[in-house]
């Protein structure tokens, strides 16, 4: 793909958008339909309030809310004064959610008000809410000090367009457009920037592979704050000039029923959306005649779930793929017509210009069929951790291979498949859960003396974690206590389905907890949990 075929940035694709298909519908949410060139006036409403309130150029400016043609917009706005995107997932509590604004050293923030019985902004400690210079509510009535939507986009009234033009003429394909974090096994979240130019040819590949086409209506579940949502969703449907629209919160019934109203042609989301949707017990009452294309991956699809998805939801078209943020959350695709054996059994090939290889632990590159941990290189790949040198020499090597840290071995007819993990790292709902995260949250807990976290199959959610705790001596701690207190401390995909306590845990002679003892004795025969 030639440089020039792409759009200088982000802001510039939507401005093009508008330009060549004014009057389409760019985004359906729960309020509105916005046509293309009705996102591109409010991207620059966005934008000229932003300059009024004094944002610069590369500074952060991060979103906390669930999936809505605002959120769309807050970040069209703030990469077009040439400030970073930082999205906050909305399964944060607030003090997951003030790390990331602490990290990230973000100077505004967009926010949710009211959702799933909280008020967002009031979840922040107080001196996250101190750091920053404009909070600014999306949805419902902003509390004592912050800013309502409308009030912030009235800011900009003053600032002449001429103004806002010329901020983002100077935004370079070469600027960062977004910074996604991602735990690991410091337990520590780490920040992936990626720029512009990274955002658009991979969101264009995707957008090849898969086959999206122009005008089609594309139910976007996967929240905007991780690559899914945002690249391989709201993204794509701009430069596809499909129709992107966002779903708040998974809900099958309210998914059924979009479908059917909204005549909805793709979804893409985990497999564990897919099966919620053939878990339904009203299924066959609604219409789902629309449906083409299904877009998965996260975790291994089982053969029969690939069958339920033609037969039963009535997908013309299936692939699912690979890939991480730090490699802008792309890798490998396949191909919408692959038999059904190799969309269950591998995550297909590599994204034009990606390279996917395997090592061995010698570091050496390994042939077809042979195991080794899974290597990626190209373009897409991170220029570094965000302030993190020390990770990001531990994770690219000399070579500019990206270390993915998942096992794997690429067939004889160049398509990928995952096997295991050499990290800790589990899957559960389609979202990457870190133990040593975890285990920093439990450790918090007064009664908890150590901790460990392991993840551990589940039929509804791929994965689901367990911890092992030894308790404080004198303290009574019941497993339903501690997870309760978990819930309300960290996201629900994070937080430990069940818990066991130990009087001590298994560890080697110098003094590291042996996870596989504890994952093998959780296991039966069948590989199932017990």
């Amino acid at each position: 793909m030639d440089k020039s075929e792409i759009a200088r940035s982000i802001p510039q694709a939507c401005r093009d958008a508008a330009a060549d298909s004014p009057g389409l519908p760019a985004i359906t949410d729960d309020v509105a339909t916005v046509t293309f060139a009705e996102l591109d006036a409010l991207r620059r409403r966005v934008g000229r309030a932003l300059v009024a309130i004094g944002v610069s150029h590369g500074e952060r400016v991060a979103v906390w809310a669930p999936n809505s043609h605002e959120w769309v917009a807050a970040a069209l706005g703030v990469q077009s004064v040439g400030a970073i995107l930082v999205p906050i997932s909305t399964r944060m509590k607030g003090i997951e959610a003030a790390e990331i604004l602490s990290r990230s050293d973000a100077v505004a923030l967009f926010s949710i008000g009211d959702f799933l019985g909280q008020y967002f902004p009031s979840m922040l400690p107080s001196q996250a809410r101190a750091r920053l210079r404009h909070l600014v509510v999306l949805r419902d009535e902003a509390g004592d000090g912050d800013l309502s939507w409308d009030a912030f986009l009235a800011h900009g009234d003053a600032v002449p367009e001429s103004d806002l033009d010329t901020r983002t003429d100077a935004v370079s394909g070469d600027d960062f457009s977004d910074l996604l974090f991602t735990s690991g096994t410091t337990g520590h979240p780490k920040g992936v920037p990626t720029t512009h130019h990274q955002s658009l040819r991979e969101t264009i590949s995707w957008c090849n592979a898969v086959g999206l086409r122009h005008g089609e209506r594309h139910l976007v579940v996967p929240p905007f704050f991780h690559a899914f949502g945002l690249k391989a969703g709201w993204l794509a449907d701009l430069l596809r000039r499909a129709v992107c629209l966002p779903q708040y919160v998974f809900d099958p019934d309210v998914v059924l029923e979009r479908i059917a109203r909204d005549s909805i042609n793709v979804i893409s989301g985990p497999p564990a959306l897919f099966q919620g949707l053939l878990a339904h017990p009203r299924l066959k009452e609604f219409d789902l005649s629309s449906l083409r294309l299904a877009v998965t991956g996260a975790s291994n699809i089982p053969p029969v779930l690939i069958g339920r998805i033609r037969s039963e939801l009535g997908f013309r078209h299936i692939c699912s793929g690979y890939g991480l943020t730090e490699s802008g959350g792309f890798g490998t695709m396949c191909d919408p017509e692959d038999p059904p054996e190799v969309i269950s059994n591998t995550v297909g090939k590599p994204f034009p210009d990606f390279e996917v290889g395997i090592k061995g632990p010698d570091g050496a590159l390994l042939g077809p069929d042979l195991e080794g941990e899974v290597v990626i290189r190209g373009y897409a790949v991170m220029h570094g951790y965000w302030n993190d040198p020390v990770a990001t020499a531990a994770t690219i090597d000399n070579d500019g291979w990206l270390h993915t840290g998942d096992v794997g071995k690429i067939r004889s007819d160049g398509n990928l498949r995952i096997t295991d993990r050499l990290k800790d790292m589990y899957i559960s709902g389609g979202f990457n859960c870190y133990p040593a995260e975890i285990e920093r949250l439990l450790a918090a807990h007064p009664g908890i003396d150590q901790v460990a976290v392991i993840g551990l199959p589940d039929d509804k959610q791929g994965e689901v974690g367990r911890a092992y705790v030894v308790r404080r001596a004198g303290v009574a701690l019941s497993e339903a206590e501690l997870i309760d207190w978990s819930r309300a401390r960290m996201s629900n995909y994070k937080t430990p389905r069940s818990v066991v306590f130990l009087d001590a845990l298994p560890v080697s002679p110098h003094g590291k907890v042996l996870k596989r003892t504890l994952r093998d004795a959780a296991l039966d025969k069948k590989g199932k949990a017990s």
